[in-house]
């Protein structure tokens, strides 16, 4: 068993880099180094005083610290290194371009009166999940150690879960939206004899070459059962359906 030193060392960059700069915000913010309405998305100060770094800090705050916090940051471990060693592999660029696209989405979405939000970092953090349903809609999750189901459903499992536990449902399903934007322009409309209008642009890659965050894993995807579903995701990347058993039930059983 990996050291959590260890642990940490072999998180993919991206995922690696947003968990950080979320939990030490969250640290930040309980010490009292500075003021959360300073980070959060108040659109009439972004466009009236230009105070465009909102635009940014806002995805980086997921809470103060409690079970939600902590059940969040662990969806960032799990699903980001699912995806960033998976469809993503050594396809650094693309993922972080997913997670651009994503924010953007939601920052769109955040016009709409009734989706506003000081803080989108949570439907960020949705949609990570959303798209690993899709690019594995067969693996086997467990939840609370009583409920079995396909990676498939996952979404409304936990939309559910937050019904039952009271927390808001907006942020959940912008993360749906944004992530279903996403995999509709990448994979569902290219497989329908589409473009890929999204595709990730020259100056990404540019970065991620100059920064080199390529993640050189050799990390294998294990072959999921071929129980039939409609859709088995993203065939033409990953050779043939594949996917992960994973659990939540250490989300919900500390």
């Amino acid at each position: 068993m990996s050291s959590p030193a260890e642990f940490y060392k072999s998180l993919p960059p991206i995922t690696k880099a947003y968990g950080t700069i979320c939990l030490m915000t969250t640290v930040a913010s309980h010490l009292g180094l500075y003021r959360l309405e300073n980070i959060a998305l108040i659109h009439e100060l972004v466009f009236s005083e230009f105070q465009v770094w909102r635009l940014l800090t806002n995805f980086f705050f997921l809470g103060n610290f409690s079970m939600n916090f902590g059940i969040r940051l662990l969806m960032i471990a799990r699903y980001g290194v699912q995806l960033e060693q998976g469809p993503f592999q050594r396809r650094t660029a693309d993922f972080l371009w997913m997670m651009i696209f994503g924010a953007i989405s939601l920052l769109a979405l955040s016009i709409v009166p009734i989706l506003r939000g000081a803080f989108l970092g949570i439907s960020l953090v949705f949609m990570l999940l959303y798209i690993c349903s899709r690019e594995f809609p067969n693996a086997q999750v467990n939840i609370y150690g009583l409920v079995a189901l396909k990676a498939f459903y996952l979404p409304w499992a936990m939309l559910a879960l937050d019904v039952i536990f009271g927390s808001p449902l907006v942020p959940d399903l912008m993360g749906i939206i944004a992530g279903h934007l996403y995999y509709f322009l990448t994979v569902l409309h290219p497989l329908a004899g589409g473009r890929n209008i999204i595709s990730t642009p020259r100056l990404v890659h540019k970065l991620v070459a100059r920064a080199r965050l390529e993640y050189p894993t050799n990390a294998r995807v294990p072959q999921e059962g071929t129980t039939g579903v409609a859709f088995t995701g993203r065939s033409y990347r990953l050779n043939s359906s594949t996917g992960r058993g994973f659990s939540l039930r250490r989300f919900w059983s500390s």
